[in-house]
């Protein structure tokens, strides 16, 4: 770790040799949809701070592998990228559940360690120094604006009662939590809980028991693959209520839409981090870096949230004028904003920011921003239309 930092005897500032930033990434195994689109955010982050000059006058050079999902994978590899590699900086992994450990060899190796997903408030509540998170809430807060709303809303449109299934997940779990205390304390009642294994395929016990409360709206805690496996179960079995909240899933734009069908997409209701059309400080050059790389469409919410972390480990890096001094990079954190195509980021002692979420909805097979109003892209809809809009 302190090769790592540059505390060898020589002064890394000075050297010509490229600035290199390790990283881990689940590119194979069950967040690799996710861990592929991170992977990407960090390119298009890289090209364009090579094709402006470099960092502190370096080119950058990133050093990825692959952890496969594997929380035990996840540690040798830190360990390696710090010990072996011998990195100049670190930035984060996918998913809470990976980064928990992987946060964790950074810390003890006294180096910054910018995480692009990974909101889980137990990331923050170890008294890491060297932790940060660049989405702009911890998970347990990503459905504030979405359960404010429907809190809201008049008698006759509010839900009266609601379903929570969710993975058992670090991310998921608290994210879901944070929603149903909100509209418990709104008056309504949970007639559904369950919490399923991350290895469940199945999902039809769960919808029938659901189908069976017939809850006005049904919460969900999920990934990618779980997202789509539960959905398509509901459809399955006639089970449609009138309104449908999904964590993650519903964020992956074509990915989601060709899992479910785009036509069940209709009034799906999400949390999102990024938004291809806001006009946030550098957003529409990565939109453009990032189609030119990797082709025409969407782009993925897990890679801008990569790209982010780039530009936040880039603020911490010109700001301090050196990578030699970690914990003046960490500390420059806590105390300051950063612009990134997320928007203003910022952060308390923690390492946890401070802001609040977008939501986006599903309208006309295309994915919208909904909440805040500021923000929005189209006006938010009542209910869940699958076969169509309603």
């Amino acid at each position: 770790g302190l090769a790592a930092c540059g505390d060898d005897g020589s002064n890394a500032d000075d050297s010509d040799e490229p600035i290199t930033i390790g990283s881990s990434l689940p590119l194979t195994g069950e967040f690799s949809q996710p861990g592929q689109a991170a992977e990407q955010g960090y390119k298009v982050w890289q090209k364009m701070v090579n094709d402006s000059g470099g960092l502190l006058g370096r080119e950058v050079e990133l050093v990825v592998k692959d952890d496969a999902s594997n929380q035990n994978t996840i540690v040798a590899d830190y360990n390696a990228l710090i010990g072996q590699d011998k990195v100049d900086l670190l930035l984060g992994t996918f998913s809470s559940l990976l980064n928990l450990p992987a946060s964790a060899v950074a810390e003890k190796a006294q180096m910054l360690c910018v995480e692009p997903a990974g909101g889980s408030p137990e990331m923050f509540s170890r008294g890491f120094k060297y932790l940060c998170f660049t989405q702009q809430a911890t998970s347990d807060k990503q459905g504030k604006v979405f359960a404010e709303w429907v809190a809201a809303l008049p008698d006759d449109q509010r839900p009266k009662t609601a379903a929570y299934p969710t993975l058992d997940d670090p991310f998921a779990a608290p994210n879901v939590a944070g929603i149903r205390e909100m509209l418990e304390a709104a008056g309504i009642e949970t007639v559904y809980e369950e919490t399923y294994a991350i290895d469940t395929k199945n999902f039809d016990t769960i919808v029938s028991a659901m189908k069976a409360a017939d809850p006005d709206l049904v919460v969900h805690g999920a990934q990618f693959e779980d997202g789509i496996g539960l959905t398509r179960s509901m459809l399955k079995a006639g089970f449609t209520p009138d309104m449908f909240y999904e964590t993650n899933a519903p964020s992956f734009g074509s990915q989601y839409s060709d899992g479910i069908g785009i036509e069940n997409t209709e009034g799906v209701v999400y949390a999102v981090s990024h938004s291809p059309d806001a006009a946030t400080p550098g957003n529409a050059e990565f939109v453009d870096a990032y189609q030119e790389m990797f082709g025409e469409g969407e782009v993925p919410e897990d890679a801008a949230d990569a790209f982010a972390a780039g530009e936040v480990l880039q603020a911490a890096v010109e700001a301090v004028g050196s990578i030699d001094d970690q914990q003046a990079l960490a500390d420059w954190l806590r105390e300051n904003e950063v612009d990134t195509i997320l928007g203003p980021l910022s952060w308390d002692d923690t390492g946890a920011p401070t802001g609040e979420f977008l939501i986006g909805q599903w309208q006309n097979g295309t994915p919208e921003i909904v909440l805040p109003e500021e923000a929005a892209t189209a006006e938010i809809k009542l209910g869940w239309h699958p076969g169509g809009a309603g």
